[in-house]
Protein backbone atom coordinates (compact mmCIF):
# COMPACT_ATOMS: atom_id res chain seq x y z
CA UNK A 1 0.00 0.00 0.00
CA UNK A 2 1.49 3.50 -0.57
CA UNK A 3 1.92 6.07 1.40
CA UNK A 4 -0.89 7.78 -0.54
CA UNK A 5 -3.23 5.13 0.50
CA UNK A 6 -2.63 4.40 4.09
CA UNK A 7 -5.03 6.80 5.61
CA UNK A 8 -4.23 9.28 8.46
CA UNK A 9 -6.34 9.46 11.30
CA UNK A 10 -6.93 13.61 12.26
CA UNK A 11 -8.65 13.92 15.63
CA UNK A 12 -10.24 17.82 15.81
CA UNK A 13 -10.87 18.45 19.36
CA UNK A 14 -12.23 22.19 20.42
CA UNK A 15 -10.27 23.93 23.09
CA UNK A 16 -11.36 23.53 27.03
CA UNK A 17 -13.64 25.92 28.89
CA UNK A 18 -11.85 29.14 29.29
CA UNK A 19 -12.52 32.48 30.48
CA UNK A 20 -11.31 36.25 29.17
CA UNK A 21 -10.42 39.23 30.51
CA UNK A 22 -12.57 41.17 29.36
CA UNK A 23 -16.59 41.09 27.92
CA UNK A 24 -15.31 42.91 24.71
CA UNK A 25 -15.39 41.16 21.44
CA UNK A 26 -11.53 40.51 20.43
CA UNK A 27 -9.57 38.23 18.73
CA UNK A 28 -7.11 37.19 21.15
CA UNK A 29 -7.09 35.38 24.78
CA UNK A 30 -8.85 33.04 27.11
CA UNK A 31 -7.21 30.94 29.83
CA UNK A 32 -8.48 27.92 30.60
CA UNK A 33 -10.61 27.54 33.78
CA UNK A 34 -10.35 24.70 36.35
CA UNK A 35 -13.03 22.88 34.67
CA UNK A 36 -11.32 23.22 31.01
CA UNK A 37 -7.85 22.05 32.25
CA UNK A 38 -10.34 19.28 33.85
CA UNK A 39 -12.02 18.76 30.40
CA UNK A 40 -8.65 18.37 28.69
CA UNK A 41 -7.22 15.65 31.16
CA UNK A 42 -10.56 13.99 30.20
CA UNK A 43 -9.44 14.52 26.24
CA UNK A 44 -6.07 12.87 27.11
CA UNK A 45 -7.48 9.86 28.81
CA UNK A 46 -10.22 9.17 26.31
CA UNK A 47 -7.13 9.19 23.33
CA UNK A 48 -4.77 7.15 25.34
CA UNK A 49 -5.56 3.92 23.29
CA UNK A 50 -5.01 6.19 19.72
CA UNK A 51 -1.54 6.28 20.11
CA UNK A 52 -1.23 10.25 18.93
CA UNK A 53 1.83 10.68 17.05
CA UNK A 54 1.70 14.75 17.13
CA UNK A 55 -0.86 17.50 18.89
CA UNK A 56 -1.71 20.66 16.10
CA UNK A 57 -3.15 23.50 17.93
CA UNK A 58 -4.27 27.10 17.13
CA UNK A 59 -1.58 29.88 17.93
CA UNK A 60 -4.86 31.46 20.51
CA UNK A 61 -3.87 30.45 24.37
CA UNK A 62 -7.05 28.48 25.37
CA UNK A 63 -6.29 26.13 22.48
CA UNK A 64 -2.36 25.92 23.27
CA UNK A 65 -3.12 25.67 26.79
CA UNK A 66 -5.48 22.77 25.77
CA UNK A 67 -2.81 21.16 23.52
CA UNK A 68 -0.16 21.56 26.24
CA UNK A 69 -2.34 19.62 28.97
CA UNK A 70 -3.37 16.77 26.63
CA UNK A 71 0.31 16.53 24.72
CA UNK A 72 2.07 16.38 28.13
CA UNK A 73 -0.48 13.42 29.65
CA UNK A 74 0.05 11.65 25.81
CA UNK A 75 3.94 11.94 25.83
CA UNK A 76 3.95 13.89 22.70
CA UNK A 77 4.90 17.37 21.30
CA UNK A 78 2.68 20.34 20.28
CA UNK A 79 2.64 22.01 16.78
CA UNK A 80 1.25 25.75 16.59
CA UNK A 81 -0.37 26.85 13.19
CA UNK A 82 -2.00 30.15 12.74
CA UNK A 83 -4.38 28.72 10.16
CA UNK A 84 -6.56 26.54 12.70
CA UNK A 85 -6.97 29.93 14.82
CA UNK A 86 -10.71 30.76 15.14
CA UNK A 87 -12.83 33.42 12.86
CA UNK A 88 -11.77 37.02 13.60
CA UNK A 89 -14.63 39.03 14.92
CA UNK A 90 -13.47 42.13 12.68
CA UNK A 91 -15.28 45.47 13.34
CA UNK A 92 -16.81 43.81 16.33
CA UNK A 93 -13.62 43.79 17.91
CA UNK A 94 -13.62 46.09 21.52
CA UNK A 95 -17.37 46.31 21.24
CA UNK A 96 -20.11 44.72 23.36
CA UNK A 97 -21.93 43.63 20.42
CA UNK A 98 -23.44 40.07 20.87
CA UNK A 99 -20.46 38.11 18.83
CA UNK A 100 -22.31 34.94 18.62
CA UNK A 101 -25.54 35.94 17.24
CA UNK A 102 -23.98 38.31 15.09
CA UNK A 103 -21.97 35.32 14.03
CA UNK A 104 -24.74 33.29 13.20
CA UNK A 105 -26.37 35.51 11.10
CA UNK A 106 -23.36 35.79 8.83
CA UNK A 107 -22.88 32.24 9.12
CA UNK A 108 -27.48 31.70 7.49
CA UNK A 109 -26.14 33.79 4.87
CA UNK A 110 -23.08 32.08 4.01
CA UNK A 111 -25.17 28.56 4.84
CA UNK A 112 -27.41 29.66 1.72
CA UNK A 113 -24.72 30.19 -0.87
CA UNK A 114 -23.16 33.83 -0.19
CA UNK A 115 -19.97 33.32 -0.66
CA UNK A 116 -18.98 36.88 0.29
CA UNK A 117 -20.64 36.26 3.98
CA UNK A 118 -18.58 37.64 6.49
CA UNK A 119 -17.93 40.00 9.81
CA UNK A 120 -17.85 43.46 8.92
CA UNK A 121 -13.91 44.42 8.58
CA UNK A 122 -13.29 40.41 9.35
CA UNK A 123 -12.66 37.64 7.02
CA UNK A 124 -15.20 35.73 4.43
CA UNK A 125 -16.44 32.49 5.53
CA UNK A 126 -15.09 30.79 2.80
CA UNK A 127 -11.89 31.89 3.15
CA UNK A 128 -11.71 30.60 7.27
CA UNK A 129 -12.87 27.01 5.59
CA UNK A 130 -9.78 27.47 3.13
CA UNK A 131 -7.19 28.03 5.56
CA UNK A 132 -8.48 25.42 7.97
CA UNK A 133 -8.33 22.64 5.33
CA UNK A 134 -4.77 23.65 3.97
CA UNK A 135 -4.11 23.33 7.55
CA UNK A 136 -5.51 19.64 8.17
CA UNK A 137 -4.19 18.82 4.71
CA UNK A 138 -0.52 19.03 5.71
CA UNK A 139 -1.47 17.45 9.03
CA UNK A 140 -3.00 14.56 7.06
CA UNK A 141 -0.06 14.08 4.54
CA UNK A 142 2.72 14.14 7.49
CA UNK A 143 0.40 11.30 9.43
CA UNK A 144 0.04 8.68 6.74
CA UNK A 145 -0.26 5.69 8.75
CA UNK A 146 -0.55 7.51 12.54
CA UNK A 147 -3.09 9.70 14.66
CA UNK A 148 -2.85 13.18 14.99
CA UNK A 149 -4.99 15.74 17.40
CA UNK A 150 -5.63 19.07 15.87
CA UNK A 151 -7.34 21.47 18.54
CA UNK A 152 -9.00 24.69 17.56
CA UNK A 153 -12.06 26.42 18.27
CA UNK A 154 -16.10 26.02 17.76
CA UNK A 155 -16.72 28.54 15.01
CA UNK A 156 -13.35 27.21 12.67
CA UNK A 157 -14.48 23.66 12.56
CA UNK A 158 -18.10 24.04 12.56
CA UNK A 159 -17.49 25.64 9.26
CA UNK A 160 -15.38 23.92 7.67
CA UNK A 161 -15.66 19.97 8.85
CA UNK A 162 -19.31 19.22 7.89
CA UNK A 163 -18.01 20.20 4.29
CA UNK A 164 -14.92 17.78 4.81
CA UNK A 165 -16.93 15.09 5.64
CA UNK A 166 -19.23 15.72 2.82
CA UNK A 167 -22.06 16.65 4.60
CA UNK A 168 -23.80 20.50 3.88
CA UNK A 169 -23.13 23.27 5.08
CA UNK A 170 -26.06 23.64 7.19
CA UNK A 171 -25.20 20.68 9.41
CA UNK A 172 -22.94 23.40 11.49
CA UNK A 173 -25.15 25.70 11.38
CA UNK A 174 -27.12 27.01 15.12
CA UNK A 175 -25.27 24.29 16.91
CA UNK A 176 -22.56 24.55 19.75
CA UNK A 177 -19.82 22.27 19.92
CA UNK A 178 -19.10 21.30 23.55
CA UNK A 179 -15.84 22.07 24.88
CA UNK A 180 -12.99 19.30 23.79
CA UNK A 181 -15.37 17.34 21.62
CA UNK A 182 -13.94 15.42 19.16
CA UNK A 183 -14.73 15.28 15.45
CA UNK A 184 -12.72 12.29 13.81
CA UNK A 185 -11.56 11.60 10.18
CA UNK A 186 -9.29 9.19 8.11
CA UNK A 187 -7.80 10.62 5.25
CA UNK A 188 -6.41 8.96 2.42
CA UNK A 189 -6.18 9.25 -1.15
CA UNK A 190 -9.55 9.03 -1.65
CA UNK A 191 -10.84 11.76 0.28
CA UNK A 192 -12.04 12.74 4.40
CA UNK A 193 -14.32 10.03 5.90
CA UNK A 194 -15.73 10.90 9.29
CA UNK A 195 -14.71 8.14 12.42
CA UNK A 196 -16.19 10.39 15.41
CA UNK A 197 -18.77 13.01 16.02
CA UNK A 198 -19.26 14.55 19.24
CA UNK A 199 -20.98 17.54 18.64
CA UNK A 200 -24.43 17.55 17.88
Amino acid sequence: MSSLHCPARVLVARHGDAEYETDLCSDHGGSLTPLGRKQARELASSLAGERVARVWTSPLSRAVQTAEIVAGVLGTDVVVREGLREYSVGALAGTTVHEKGYFEGVFRAWVEGDESAAIEGGERISDVVARVEAVLGEIADEHRGETALVVSHGGAMLATLPQLAGLPRSRGWGVSLPNCAVLGFDADADGWRVTRWDGP
